[in-house]
């Protein structure tokens, strides 16, 4: 079967590996780059960079006018609307971060967060170490041989006590779209607050954090065609007004002195010292890449090279699929085959796919796995892509065995 990608040739990266004999099919680790982004970096650098906010000067002025439309075009992708602010970070880690230590007072000992057993660690640890800090319980759902949260489990689990839900949207590991709309509303039956996790999701679709109904939603935009080194952090604004500010410097402040200070409500005051001015630019500029293209086309080519993925693994004797994968991406193991040796060949071969435990050790050894191999799709990839993989794989499984 012969799948196209329209928009291949807007990632000069993949030209340029494709003359290395290389094949990306690692994009949920991070993707290629438009060259509507390059254009973007290139003349913000190329025509005066400057700080924003405080400078008078026209560079000063060019640069926060360029930097407040990046914020207003993530407002309109996630459809915030007048519902809350859209806060820059320094990508979705340094947001869950700025979350697990800014809503630390609104917990008592012995109030529960609430995760899931498929999160990344991102979306773990800040949380674990909050409980270990506040003496609270750290509750996590189960998962389903599908790899979706158990509804059963959760409306047991979820209750009284709950103080904060934080969940994956989509499972970098499993790649399966988690059951938001029932958690988020059972979570907020309990009045407890809600963080989803959009990491992997966000690239797929368009998705209103309105309609979603969570208190916070993250993201990082080098998962989003964007540039590293950036992230985005969107809360409604009564979820907002519980948030502390935890990192202190420049720009945030109202007023100040020896003694004591008061600081900017969000977003500027929590986005201390000089942010990452050139990616927000670039995100917004990738935002606009985006937004032009045709999107049931773009979803159309997902789901063809998807199943053209799941196929030719499940036609191919002893590899498993961990989980039922839905959408871009699928992790699978090779019996009596260790990942790490199974993806050196493949990297022999030139086919870069991402190998390991993912960011999810507590899942692996759920699941009772050193590791897997994870095969990821952008919008560039190809049916001859996959070709070239699966003649690879082939090749790789016949040296194992």
């Amino acid at each position: 079967m012969l799948i196209a990608s329209p928009w291949r040739a807007d990632f000069p990266a993949i030209a340029a590996l494709q003359r290395q004999d290389q094949v990306y099919l690692d994009s949920a680790a991070t993707t290629q780059k438009p060259q509507a982004l390059i254009d973007a970096l290139a003349h913000y650098y190329s025509n005066g960079a400057a700080n924003v906010h405080r400078a008078q000067h026209l560079p000063g002025a060019h640069a926060t006018q360029a930097f407040e439309d990046s914020r207003s075009k993530v407002g309109q992708w996630l459809n915030a609307g007048n519902s809350g602010p859209i806060v820059f970070t320094h990508g979705a880690t340094s947001a869950l971060n700025l979350l697990a230590y800014g809503l630390e007072a609104v917990f008592q000992p012995g109030d529960e967060i609430v995760i899931s057993a498929l999160e990344h660690h991102a979306n773990l640890l800040p949380w674990q170490q909050l409980a270990q800090r506040r003496g609270l319980r750290l509750v996590v759902l189960p998962i389903s041989a599908s790899g979706l949260v158990d509804l059963d489990a959760a409306r047991q689990l979820i209750g009284p006590r709950t103080r904060l839900l934080a969940l994956s949207q989509l499972s970098n590991v499993l790649g399966a779209w988690q059951p938001l709309p029932d958690l988020l509303a059972l979570a907020r039956s309990f009045n407890a607050l809600t963080v989803v996790d959009g990491a992997q999701g966000v690239v797929h679709g368009r998705h209103d954090v309105q309609a979603l109904g969570c208190d916070f939603y993250v993201f990082s935009s080098h998962k989003l065609y964007g540039p590293d080194g950036v992230g985005v952090l969107y809360g409604r604004h009564a979820a907002f007004s519980q948030l502390r500010h935890w990192q202190f410097g420049g720009e945030m402040v109202l007023d100040a002195d020896y003694q004591q200070a008061r600081f900017r409500p969000a977003p500027l005051g929590f986005e201390a010292g000089t942010p990452p001015i050139a990616g927000v630019i670039g995100l917004g500029a990738t935002l606009d890449y985006l937004a032009g293209l045709d999107q049931l086309a773009v979803s159309a080519h997902e789901a063809a090279l998807h199943a053209h993925l799941l196929q030719g693994l499940q036609v191919r004797k002893g590899i498993r699929l961990l989980g039922e994968p839905q959408l871009a991406l699928a992790s699978f193991i090779v019996d009596d085959v260790h990942n790490a040796d199974l993806a050196h060949l493949l990297t022999e071969q030139g086919i870069a796919v991402r190998a390991g435990h993912h960011c999810a050790m507590p899942l692996m050894k759920q699941l009772g796995l050193a590791g897997a191999i994870r095969v990821s799709l952008g919008l560039y990839n190809d049916s001859d892509d996959l070709e070239r993989f699966f003649e690879a794989l082939d090749q790789a499984l016949e040296l194992l065995r």
